[in-house]
């Protein structure tokens, strides 16, 4: 279950029936989400958790069946006194804590504080990523937390959707970052949280230079990834998609030394050679491949893949073919 020193992973496929409830409670829900766990009586508990230490932050991906988590007072008196940020993917719950009673539905996000008593219920299926900071470290950005506790953050908010799509990433991509990256991310998260939560002017301002560009640039990066087989991808459609000008698209990839295009280009590039050397995709035309990897003309694709790697796309084939 433990594929890293930072990631925990747990399903409670992986366990009997009947021992699933004691064994996510020991493992995962008192020591990680610090709220002891209270399943219905007529449906199996499901739960499949990936959970994330970085440093002064846990992040967690989560999806559950219908269940109730309840922060004890023997719980509050262990001083953990973290703010949980959980943003609802779906589903959503009821909670309860410093005697209000808030909904909170898909899209939006919901502040708790681990320094007092409550109860949240998760009223069917589930999906959220959540947040775990020290409060100590939140104080420093944001001096009015006791103010935004229980309180629900509106879905339409783009500092909420920056901050959700660089911590859902930061979890698949931790097993590979030095422990110096490790601090960044975690930084970066924190720091959006700040922007998110409505951090003093000073910080704010520290953060947009410190964590909303290179959180901003990563997201875009991530949407290229997985669209860049598109031939409509162009500059001003994932702009538009990401609710940004283009310019300000442009400058964040000149902040890199790069450009839009040469980054589309290169990932293009490096996809295309991976599937030429790929020996279950030998029969394939080269052709294909290019129009695959997003290239609408093959001349233009055989003139910039021999320019990048200095043969051409058959000499690559070959060669790997060869060894």
């Amino acid at each position: 279950m433990l594929t890293a020193a930072e990631i925990q992973r747990f399903s409670t496929d992986d366990f009997p029936e009947r021992d699933r409830i004691p064994i996510w409670r020991d493992m995962l829900s008192r020591s990680v989400i610090k709220a002891e766990i209270v399943a219905p009586s007529t449906v199996p508990i499901s739960v499949d958790a990936t959970i994330c230490r970085l440093p002064n932050l846990t992040i967690s991906r989560v999806t559950n069946s219908p269940y109730e988590l309840k922060r004890t007072p023997s719980l509050v008196a262990d001083g953990d006194d973290a703010v949980n940020f959980s943003f609802f993917r779906k589903g959503g719950l009821t909670a309860q804590q410093k005697g209000q009673d808030i909904s909170v539905q898909a899209g939006e996000a919901l502040v708790w504080s681990n320094g007092h008593v409550g109860s949240c219920t998760f009223q069917g299926p589930t999906s959220r990523l959540s947040l775990i900071v020290p409060r100590k470290v939140m104080e420093r950005a944001v001096p009015d937390l006791d103010r935004l506790v229980m309180t629900v953050v509106p879905r339409d908010l783009a500092a909420l959707k920056l901050l959700c799509s660089y911590a859902w990433t930061a979890v698949d991509e931790v097993s590979s970052m030095s422990s110096e990256l490790k601090a960044l991310s975690a930084t970066h998260v924190q720091d959006l949280l700040a922007v998110t939560l409505g951090a003093t002017r000073d910080v704010a301002e520290i953060a947009k230079g410190r964590g909303v560009r290179v959180a901003r640039l990563n997201a875009l990066k991530a949407d290229i990834a997985t669209n860049m087989g598109r031939q409509d991808l162009s500059l001003e459609t994932l702009a538009r998609r990401h609710g940004i000008s283009p310019r300000y698209v442009r400058s964040l990839f000149d902040g890199e030394g790069t450009s839009f295009t040469d980054h589309v280009l290169g990932l293009r590039l490096t996809r295309a050679y991976a599937m030429l050397c790929n020996r279950a995709r030998a029969h394939e035309k080269i052709s294909t491949i290019a129009f695959e990897c997003g290239f609408g003309d093959l001349s233009n694709f055989n003139h910039a893949f021999r320019r990048h790697f200095g043969l051409t796309p058959s000499d690559a084939r070959a060669l790997a073919l060869e060894s």
